[in-house]
């Protein structure tokens, strides 16, 4: 079925929200679980990094035995490498966030990754980009500006560590974008999965690798299983619906973990931040809006 007719069914949309949520919620969780080993209780962010994603690989077996390493057979391993280190050196950026920054302020940041993505596909992919796009890109910039505010006594240059992940999430998506075209999606995941942990390693070891130990094991297993269950919501949510649809549900993300910042770390977000979420927000919107239209009209 064509899920960008007019007779996508109500029952797919509705859930294909509902992973969304689900899967918004177990990010958030995730989160909380992530600032509180980092922040609370001061465990080093590259090993951070590297046991959350290891005990990930562990509750992903079932799949890797699934697909088999036959599915790592390519032509462009290089590609797969970059790709995965940009992913890498994206979520050291963003446990290392997590680690000094609060999650409402965080989450707000991050969501920049479609601008990014915008300026990238534009400068490596050749892609035509309209004043329309241009224009919503310099509004959510603009907004991830007030956000930050670089120019208050409170600013460190911390803060800019959700948008350096944005960054450099959005170049491995651009690189992911590539090799859609010629690489099938099992190949694509399992080089994932198997290259992101000894990459995390590799980091954690040059910044000081650290052992988990009592609680901070537990809360590293915890941090494993909602990560794989995060990735399995989203994945679902996308095979059940338009992506066009299910993309809205996603941007609930900022609520849930200013919600979660507030019940577990008593953060209380500022005013501006909502000026500079509703700007980040209606420009995302705005774009997949465009994108949409691009599509069906066959741009």
């Amino acid at each position: 079925m064509n899920q960008n007719s007019g007779a996508f069914p109500a029952s797919r949309a509705l859930a294909g929200a509902g992973w969304m949520v689900l899967a918004g919620i177990a990010f958030a969780i995730l989160n909380v679980v992530t600032q509180w080993l980092t922040m609370k209780l001061g465990f080093p962010s590259a090993s951070t990094a590297f046991w959350q994603y290891a005990f990930a690989l562990v509750f992903s077996l079932p799949f890797l035995k699934k697909v088999g390493l036959s599915a790592m057979r390519t032509r462009y391993p290089w590609r797969h490498v970059v790709r995965v280190a940009l992913a890498a050196f994206g979520v050291e950026a963003w446990i290392a966030g997590l680690a000094v920054v609060p999650i409402w302020q965080a989450i707000a940041l991050v969501m920049t990754s479609p601008f990014f993505i915008i300026l990238g596909a534009r400068l490596f992919l050749g892609e035509q980009v309209g004043a329309a796009r241009w224009m919503a890109t310099a509004v959510g910039f603009a907004g991830a500006m007030i956000i930050l505010q670089p120019w208050s006594d409170s600013f460190t240059w911390a803060a800019f560590l959700p948008i350096l992940s944005a960054l450099l999430w959005g170049a491995s998506s651009l690189m992911t974008k590539s090799l859609t075209g010629i690489e099938k999606p099992e190949t694509i995941t399992v080089w994932l999965l198997l290259l992101l942990t000894p990459i995390n390693g590799g980091l954690a070891l040059a910044a000081g690798f650290a052992m988990p130990t009592g609680m901070t094991l537990v809360l590293f297993v915890v941090a494993g299983l909602l990560t794989v269950m995060a990735q399995y919501f989203l994945t679902l949510a996308y095979t059940v619906a338009d992506a066009a649809y299910v993309q809205p549900f996603d941007d609930l993300k900022l609520p849930l973990n200013v919600i979660a910042g507030w019940l577990f770390f008593g953060y209380a977000p500022a005013g501006y931040l909502w000026i500079g979420a509703l700007l980040i927000l209606g420009a995302s919107l705005f774009i997949m809006r465009n994108e949409l239209k691009r599509e069906r009209a066959g741009t």
